[in-house]
């Protein structure tokens, strides 16, 4: 059996780090995915989909992204239920990632993620950078036709 899933979207809050009974990190989280296709309305929709990730991965989630980071993520699909207080019946799906990949550059604001390209183009064009150039005294080699294997 196949249950493998590959997601990438933007954090939709803050992530909590947690603690289970036996000290085992964790960090549940929404990540909001676009759609490839307008609603419609014409407006662009997304799913928000229920994650979670263990040990070292969520400490590392909880130190160094928070709402609106890009993440790629790889992992499982798990489905669950639990009774409610009023002893109501609820079902439960969430992604448990193996791999999660920070997509952003670590020290990248939520300012500065709205870029305009054409701004990186101008402040590259500023550098003046040389080739290096290639060397002049390349030797030669003399071939007849009658040497060559084709």
């Amino acid at each position: 059996m196949i249950n493998r899933t590959v997601l990438v979207g933007r954090l939709t809050k803050d992530p909590e780090l947690r603690y289970t009974s036996s000290n085992i990190a964790f960090v549940k989280f929404t990540l909001a995915v676009n759609r490839t296709f307008a609603g419609p309305t014409g407006e662009r929709e997304a799913d928000f989909i229920q994650c979670v990730v263990w040990r070292k991965q969520a400490e590392n989630l909880a130190r160094f992204v928070k709402k609106g980071s890009l993440l790629g993520l790889e992992g499982r699909i798990q489905t669950g239920s639990y009774d409610d207080k009023d002893g109501i019946r609820k079902y439960t799906t969430e992604v448990v990632c193996d791999s999660v990949q920070f997509l952003e550059p670590k020290n990248q604001d939520s300012e500065s993620r709205n870029y305009e390209p054409q701004e990186y183009t101008r402040s590259y064009q500023k550098n003046d950078y040389e080739k290096p150039k290639r060397k002049e005294s390349t030797p030669t080699i003399d071939v007849a036709e009658d040497d060559l294997p084709f």
